[in-house]
């Protein structure tokens, strides 16, 4: 498994952080040192559920917002194909996912969902070498 640079650099300080918070912990005196302990454990607790969580709450959101998506695009091209796509990796919005329509292969465009009635292209690529005078079809620009 190989680990994105920005999962590296949060792990590698959430670390640093509570190893801090251990070493605090035992430096206070004797008489308050149990709390303190319970205290950082709870937070180590409470730190290793939100790494455990959290790409499943951004998978779930996904979802939410393909759907969003998919309804958009059947109202605002009823009858067309199409395949969604959310771009891999951390780097990524989530907010953002590509577009293929079946009548425009290689053509992608990224819309942004913020909920079911903000939806905006932002933007669009092609993969493949772009035909001469081929422009694309699905490109909206009143949401730029």
């Amino acid at each position: 498994m190989q680990l994105h640079p920005i999962t590296v650099i949060e792990i590698t300080f959430t670390v640093i952080f509570l190893g801090a918070l251990f070493i605090i912990a035992m430096l206070i005196p004797k008489t308050k040192r149990k709390i303190s302990l319970y205290v950082a454990s709870s937070i180590t607790i409470i730190v290793l559920a939100f790494f455990l969580i959290r790409p499943h709450w951004i998978n779930y959101q996904v979802s939410i917002k393909t759907e969003q998506l998919h309804a958009y695009l059947e109202k605002k091209y009823p009858g067309e194909e199409w395949k969604i796509k959310r771009k891999a990796g951390r780097q990524y919005n989530p907010h953002h996912l590509d577009v293929e329509f079946e009548n425009e292969k290689g053509w992608f465009y990224t819309y942004f969902i913020k909920d079911a009635d903000n939806i905006k292209q932002k933007g669009y690529a092609v993969l493949v070498s772009e035909p001469e005078n081929s422009k694309p079809k699905h490109f909206q620009p009143e949401d730029w």
